[in-house]
């Protein structure tokens, strides 16, 4: 689970009570920390293409180790419509390094990026980047030292949605493509998210939770002017016309035997997860996760689901999930 650090009231009334000039100085020492922890946390290599459009790039935080290091990718979130990888500071980076793991923070097109570009469903651009960053990534492991047995993927909201897609779907590895890169594998070792949509489907998320509002822009019902209940409805409505999207770009459609081991944390859950209420945060909520690993687990797959009030007994959060998995003896 997350747990962030506060000011204990002793320690407020004391810094309150401090003369401006100590106050100042206490200021300039946390700005020179925070710019040293910064410098600190620099890309190996910033801004690396790994394709042909401005959004398709990423960074790179090479682990020092004399073996192949694993390699956790971090997705941000924003919906598909915002964002960057340098949101990678929401990710424990200097612990993932002192444990020999390498990190890459990808950028991706946005839905209305492909919308212009005249991509159907505009989902797939997002998704289908993500997926060609991973293959790019395996095709630098002699030179970056990455062991490309070792992968997974972390990332927030639809960072979390598109790692999900990646870990459930079949390898999209092209074996007889003219393009080297293409015939990577995109299969992972594990994925662990924070606030996952796990489910594309308007139907069974109505089904699950009753004010579910997200995803109508993801296949293409955006309209200016239109707020995301509207999008919602007119994509619920014209769920026929979609289904192969769905099915295709959905994480949950891929779900089945096979799939490497999840952890699936929902930090803004404020309550049990229960199919058929509504929820504070449907977008983020629980439920998603809860649907995801009653899916799964039949299948055997090893699934961990976390939100306040329900903790997993294994692991205290999704960093300490991904070393275990990606520094398992085999």
């Amino acid at each position: 689970m997350h747990h962030y650090r506060t000011f204990s009231a002793f320690a407020l009334v004391f810094l309150l009570a401090l003369p401006s000039s100590a106050q100042e100085k206490g200021q300039a020492k946390k700005a020179q920390s925070k710019a040293a922890q910064t410098e600190q946390q620099a890309p190996t290599f910033a801004n690396v293409p790994y394709g042909e459009h401005s959004r398709q790039v990423l960074d790179f935080y090479k682990a020092e180790s004399h073996d192949p290091t694993p390699l956790v990718v971090f997705i941000h979130g924003g919906g598909w419509m915002n964002g960057d990888k340098g949101r990678v500071g929401t990710v424990d980076l200097r612990k993932l390094l002192a444990n020999g793991i390498s990190v890459a923070s990808i950028n991706y097109r946005f839905v209305p990026q492909a919308q212009e570009a005249g991509i159907k469903p505009p989902v797939k651009a997002p998704l289908e980047d993500a997926a060609r960053a991973i293959q790019f990534l395996r095709s630098k492991a002699q030179e970056w030292n990455i062991d490309k047995t070792r992968v997974g993927a972390t990332g927030g909201s639809a960072g979390a949605c598109s790692s999900l897609w990646l870990a459930l779907h079949d390898d999209l590895a092209k074996a007889d493509s003219a393009d080297p890169i293409a015939r990577e594998s995109t299969r992972l070792t594990c994925a662990a998210v924070v606030g996952a949509q796990t489910n594309l489907d308007p139907k069974m998320l109505r089904e699950w939770m009753p004010n579910m509002m997200y995803g109508g822009h993801a296949f293409g019902f955006r309209k200016e002017g239109q707020n995301r209940d509207g999008e919602f409805q007119t994509f619920y409505d014209h769920r026929e016309d979609v289904l192969s999207w769905i099915k295709e770009y959905s994480p949950y459609e891929h779900a089945g035997p096979g799939d490497p081991p999840l952890f699936l944390d929902y930090p803004s859950q404020d309550k049990p997860a229960r199919y058929g209420e509504q929820q504070k945060d449907p977008t983020h909520s629980a439920v998603n996760g809860l649907g995801l690993m009653e899916k799964l687990k039949p299948h055997g797959v090893e699934v961990h689901l976390a939100y306040p009030g329900q903790k997993d007994p294994d692991f205290a959060n999704s960093t300490e999930f991904l070393i275990a998995k990606l520094k398992a003896k085999r």
